[in-house]
């Protein structure tokens, strides 16, 4: 059986895993392995210079604590019913995109917010309509951890595209009859070799992809942001935003802050996201086309 560990832990009830993050996996990382502690204070002093340093303490033990809730509740996801995560995943206005993938296809813009694994549920509430979900992904260098994110990422009926094979797939389905959405973790950080959008984002400024912008004018698919909300412990919603097709990026990165500074413990503050900085020559936008995801 394929990661069997991961199956039987899936099965535990959600609590607790929750008591495990509490007592097992928040110590371990906050305390004793200080897991990128360097990383999220630099990010957390940089977003929130006016902030108190003990405020930004305070938002960097809720961050940790949410970190281990991700871990925990990605692994509950595997197996938790379709009925179950109904009552802990909801989206808001789903009728919108469901309407936009009859019309033809559509992204949604997507970010590691909250436990991002669960958003991979909207393809398999809609299969019986001829809804393809594909969630667009980077390959991991390690093969065991590559095969373990495909298989958490596909098991709840979406596929799994890998960014370079994405074009390629787009024209594949357009030609199929199936009706697609692209799930596109748009937040990551581009490569300096690459073209993106400069804007400032968090009071510093900051890439961010265009490619997402790019194909969906190209084959005239409606853009959205998935905004993340969690009402309480280990619930979200996720309500589907329509973009104006004029400037999908720099709406996405205005929606994301927005979303950010709503809940900020929710945010991936580990993720090196500003290691390179804007070049002296670089406009306000870079035209070539880079990579919707890296």
């Amino acid at each position: 059986m394929k990661h069997r560990w991961l199956n039987i832990l899936s099965k535990l009830p959600l609590g607790v895993h929750h008591f495990f993050a509490d007592w097992l996996i928040y110590p371990l990382v906050y305390y004793i392995a200080r897991y990128r502690r360097r990383m999220v204070d630099k990010n957390l002093k940089n977003a929130f210079p006016d902030w108190s340093q003990s405020e930004r303490n305070a938002l960097r033990k809720r961050f940790y604590h949410q970190f281990a809730d991700l871990i925990v509740e990605t692994i509950w996801g595997y197996g938790a019913s379709d009925a179950r995560m109904r009552e802990h995943m909801q989206y808001i206005d789903e009728d919108l995109l469901v309407n936009a993938c009859h019309e033809g296809g559509a992204f949604t813009m997507l970010s590691h917010l909250g436990t991002w694994e669960w958003m991979a549920d909207f393809g398999r509430r809609h299969q019986h309509e001829g809804i393809q979900e594909c969630n667009v992904y980077r390959r991991l260098k390690n093969k065991y951890n590559d095969r373990l994110m495909l298989d958490i990422r596909s098991k709840r009926g979406g596929e799994c595209v890998e960014k370079d094979l994405l074009l390629r797939r787009m024209v594949q389905i357009s030609k199929s009859g199936l009706k697609p959405m692209y799930g596109m973790l748009s937040d990551q950080k581009p490569s300096p070799r690459n073209a993106h959008v400069w804007t400032t984002f968090l009071n510093q400024e900051t890439a961010f992809l265009n490619g997402t912008e790019v194909l969906s004018k190209k084959f005239g698919y409606k853009c959205f942001y998935g905004y993340i909300r969690s009402p309480k412990r280990g619930y979200y919603t996720m309500t589907f935003m329509p973009m104006n097709p004029d400037n999908i990026t720099e709406q996405y990165a205005r929606l994301l802050e927005q979303n950010i500074l709503e809940q900020p413990h929710l945010w991936l503050w580990t993720h090196n996201r500003w290691k390179y900085s804007r070049p002296q020559n670089a406009s306000a936008e870079i035209t070539k086309t880079s990579s919707p995801i890296e």
